[in-house]
């Protein structure tokens, strides 16, 4: 029998990047529903835009913008260029922990997860910090909203604009990039357009850039202003009329509600429920709060099937285990090393149609790594595994860049410990304080786990630490996490 805290668990590591420790008492009382309205209504604020850029870089981009305007501007040396690009590959360092704290810490849970399969779901990589705290900004605010403004402001972002070669589309030398991944990745999917349409769509984006500064422009001159055939319609389309096509096929409604229960159900798809979403997600005209609220408040969703049926991201992972256990660290950019490692850093997707996920994470290497990080946390593992070296994917974090984070205090080392982290035990210790003795691994597995404990719970209490009650719940935990079963979510 499903347990309400078990369904409160599933719902937070769904709704959210898992249970905090301080959320453990009231998730034992409360119902899934009121738990979900509180997530809501935590959720509701627009939130506060990040911003982490190098106050040098602000001053060169508006300066650059005003330059622009004058008949002749300096150009940046080679040093100046080198520096630049170092700066922007910081700023998107710390943009990166920025947005893994809010994730951690923030109550927006909600909020923040739905960015989250945004990101994913808008892939862009782009070395220039503006654009991406930009981007940011847009999946965070519309997270909730609408998708049809939140389609319609990340296509003309900056970040989206540059990544898919939009400056490059022009009256007469049209490029498809932009066109082709609008449809296949953001909207209808493969297999639910023609290359004419693709070809036909390029025309009506003709003429979209941005600014040095992130500004999206229209340029009239470069603009294709002849008749174009999308999906059927035809007229003198620009590159907003063509996102309105897009968004009045049913399609893509359904390939959006599918994508959406992959990643918040299960990856195995129930066509008959996936249906009765799309269909109420179009009439909503693209609610993605009321999509969510018919997931996350149906009995269904719920299930046994659904429960523990997950592999938590990367980011999932690594969020959820610093939620459960709050913690200090003294080398916060090991946090950046740990997601090179298990596939998945922030703002650098392998390619715009963003990470695959599902089996995807877990191979031999990533597996291990998974099972030691909380020991490498609590200062009882070495680590001597370096990442993958691919400069382009990771924006700098190479050989070079692990060089720098060496350097500093409590440096991340090839031989090294990659975490010093002061963990807070007392929030969470204190849930179980009431627990019998003899229950203990019983109830600390049922809290840290969606799936039952598959390794006899005799085995993990004989590695365990009995020295004190303290020590034993401590060791117990760190166990339990570095089980398979704690992989899944």
């Amino acid at each position: 029998m499903l347990t309400n805290q078990l369904k409160n668990q599933h719902l937070m590591w769904r709704a959210g990047f898992g249970p905090a420790a301080g959320q453990l008492e009231q998730l034992r009382d409360i119902t899934p529903a009121q738990l979900f309205q509180a997530l809501q209504k935590a959720s509701a604020k627009k939130p506060a835009y990040i911003d982490v850029a190098d106050d040098y870089l602000k001053g060169l981009y508006m300066g650059a913008e005003e330059l622009g305007r004058q008949a002749k501007k300096k150009e940046l040396d080679a040093d100046e260029k080198k520096m630049v690009r170092n700066k922007n590959r910081d700023s998107i360092k710390s943009l990166n922990l920025t947005w893994l704290y809010q994730m951690i810490d923030s109550d927006q849970q909600l909020r923040e997860k739905m960015a989250f399969f945004w990101h994913g779901h808008f892939a862009s990589r782009n070395v220039n910090i503006f654009f991406q705290q930009q981007l940011l900004d847009v999946i965070r605010v519309n997270a909730l909203g609408s998708f049809r403004d939140l389609l319609h402001a990340v296509s003309k972002s900056a970040s989206m604009l540059n990544f898919l070669n939009a400056q490059q589309n022009k009256k007469d030398h049209p490029n498809e990039n932009f066109a082709r991944e609008v449809m296949e990745l953001f909207t209808l999917g493969r297999g639910n357009y023609t290359e004419t349409d693709i070809k036909e769509a390029a025309r009506a984006f003709t003429g979209w850039s941005s600014t040095l500064r992130g500004d999206f422009i229209f340029r009239r001159f470069q603009h294709d202003t002849g008749t174009k055939t999308v999906l059927g319609k035809t007229g003198g389309f620009e590159g907003e009329d063509v996102l309105n096509i897009l968004l009045e096929q049913k399609q893509t409604a359904r390939f959006i509600t599918q994508k959406i229960y992959r990643a918040f159900v299960n990856e195995t798809i129930d066509k008959e429920k996936v249906d009765w979403l799309a269909g109420r997600f179009y009439q909503s005209d693209y609610n993605i709060g009321k999509l969510l609220e018919d997931i996350f408040t149906a009995d269904w969703f719920y299930d046994q099937k659904n429960i523990g049926a997950r592999i938590k991201s990367p980011i999932e992972l690594v969020a959820g285990m610093q939620r459960m256990l709050p913690m200090k660290l003294e080398n916060e950019e090991a946090l950046l090393l740990i997601q090179r490692l298990l596939g998945q850093l922030l703002f650098y997707p392998p390619n715009v149609a963003g990470w695959p996920g599902g089996k995807a994470w877990i191979d031999s290497s990533t597996l291990m790594v998974r099972m030691r990080i909380p020991k490498m946390i609590n200062d009882q593992d070495d680590f001597n595994v370096r990442p993958k070296t691919d400069d382009d994917m990771m924006g700098g974090l190479t050989d070079s860049g692990m060089a720098n984070i060496d350097k500093a205090k409590g440096g991340y080392g090839q031989a090294g410990r990659p975490i010093n982290a002061r963990i807070e035990w007392s929030a969470y210790t204190k849930f179980f304080e009431s627990v019998p003795r003899e229950s203990l691994t019983t109830s600390l597995s049922s809290t840290l786990l969606q799936l039952p404990l598959k390794v006899p719970a005799d085995l993990v209490k004989a590695s365990a630490d009995a020295t004190s009650r303290e020590s034993f719940v401590r060791s117990v935990t760190l166990q339990i996490m570095s089980l398979p079963e704690y992989q899944m979510c």
